[in-house]
């Protein structure tokens, strides 16, 4: 479409000049001349200038389009990376939350042989006669265990609550 307003210019110098020269007269002396090359000089100024303008509409056209392609890119660099982002610490937190589950297992099977050794010198302590010392050490390592158990409840419902929370800032146009 573009080509179509260059081909309009085109045209209408031909169709001026064709006109000119048809009417002209037979002979050309100096005034003839005179007189079909200047309409001829102002018609090939106008059509100039049209030309350039419509070139320079076109390179202003274009580079808003570029302009625009790169707007429309960088926005989805952007909206990709801040997907990245959350993809990245959504798996960062099941990572954490994994090894978080892995570390309090090998510590909880830690603590319940150190308390079941407890246990056994009670049972011990009972069986050699020491029965107060035995049920006094019973006693211990049953109320060690409810509270080692009562905590870690306490700290498990606190660490569930802080990593449902996925703290992302969103990316802002400056």
């Amino acid at each position: 479409m573009k080509i179509f307003k260059f081909f309009l210019g085109i045209v209408l110098v031909e169709i001026v000049s064709i006109v000119l020269f048809a009417l002209s007269p037979q002979t050309f002396d100096e005034m003839g001349v005179l007189r079909l090359v200047v309409p001829l000089l102002f018609v090939a100024i106008m059509v100039a200038f049209w030309f350039s303008l419509l070139s320079e509409h076109f390179y202003k056209e274009r580079e808003h389009e570029i302009k625009e392609s790169f707007a429309k890119e960088r926005e989805k660099l952007r909206v990709k990376a801040e997907r990245d982002k959350i993809k990245v610490v959504k798996e960062a937190q099941k990572e954490i939350a994994k090894e978080a589950k892995i570390t309090h297992a090998k510590a909880n099977f830690k603590v319940g042989a150190a308390f079941a050794g407890v246990l056994g010198v009670g049972a011990l302590f009972m069986l050699a006669q020491f029965v107060t010392a035995g049920l006094l050490t019973m006693t211990a390592a049953g109320g060690a265990i409810g509270g080692y158990y009562w905590r870690g409840k306490r700290l498990e419902d606190k660490r569930v609550k802080e990593l449902e929370v996925i703290d992302t800032k969103v990316i802002t146009q400056k």
